[in-house]
């Protein structure tokens, strides 16, 4: 974390120990959380914090346990929660770089397996309804996630970029070493919940979500295996995709009837994604 005025910083960061978890209306109530929309050229970067977009699980911790956007509970080991504070943070259960679906096959057991969790952290990037803007949250989230001595525990890298040009270097630069893409966090954003500008998700490609109506099968060097999936969209659309699989996920593939997370670079005339490529299984909680 760069450039943030130290100014004010002891009295902001006690006032940001005291602000509560935010209610949860009941045992599985989905929380309020601020969302990403899609980075387009044009802003004024020099505005914004720029962070890696984990390929995690979003997870918001109540002061007591994880919840899902969808209002599920994480079950995590007792040990891998020490020390954590009583109120509320917002952040991803993240393993590494393209480790989605080792950390998936961990978080999602109702009994967690210690040596399973003992890989993963929960990297922590806002605190919900605290006050001031973005740039001192980040001075309150930094004395915060500092003084908990659990290495499970951390604060998301943020820094700052110039200008789009270096903004798309930066992202070739991370997605070339795995990571998913970048995010931008305006400076001057009070807390919000809600989709808005003040957070923007930077990628290059676009992703959505698809339902599998058949599994097609593949022939040459995929021969006996799955070759590719027929697809359609939530209007109806029909489409194929071939690219993206494992060996594994072609010799079992998704279901029909499973929803799928897809990329692709824009649509065609007839409304097609344009080079479609599979990203992974949709998990509703994700």
């Amino acid at each position: 974390m760069k450039n943030i005025p130290a100014a004010s910083i002891i009295l902001l960061a006690s006032m940001l120990y005291l602000a509560p978890a935010t209610a949860i209306a009941g045992d599985f109530a989905e929380p309020d959380l601020l969302l990403a929309k899609v980075y387009k050229q044009g802003k004024d970067i020099d505005q914004y914090w720029v962070s890696e977009k984990y390929d995690g699980v979003r997870a918001y911790w109540d002061g007591s346990r994880f919840i899902s956007r969808q209002g599920n509970e994480y079950t995590a080991p007792s040990w891998f929660t020490e020390g954590f504070p009583k109120r509320a943070l917002d952040g991803e259960l993240w393993i590494g770089r393209n480790n989605f679906e080792q950390l998936m096959s961990t978080v999602r057991k109702d009994d967690p397996i210690d040596e399973e969790w003992r890989d993963v952290r929960f990297v922590v990037f806002e605190l919900p309804n605290a006050p001031g803007t973005f740039s001192e949250r980040l001075i309150a989230m930094n004395a915060l996630i500092g003084a908990i001595e659990n290495k499970h525990i951390q604060q998301a890298e943020h820094y700052r970029i110039a200008s789009h040009a270096a903004l798309m270097a930066q992202l070739d630069k991370v997605l070339a070493d795995g990571a998913e893409g970048l995010m931008l966090h305006h400076q001057n954003a009070l807390y919000k919940t809600g989709r808005s500008n003040n957070l923007l998700k930077v990628k290059r490609y676009s992703d959505a979500e698809a339902r599998v109506i058949k599994q097609l099968p593949g022939k040459g060097k995929y021969l006996g295996m799955m070759g590719a999936l027929l697809m359609e969209m939530p209007d109806g659309t029909r489409f194929r995709i071939g690219s993206g699989f494992s060996d594994k996920e072609r010799r079992l593939p998704p279901p029909v009837g499973s929803e799928v997370t897809y990329k692709h670079y824009g649509k065609t005339r007839k409304g097609k994604p344009r080079f479609a490529s599979f990203l992974r299984v949709r998990d509703s909680d994700n």
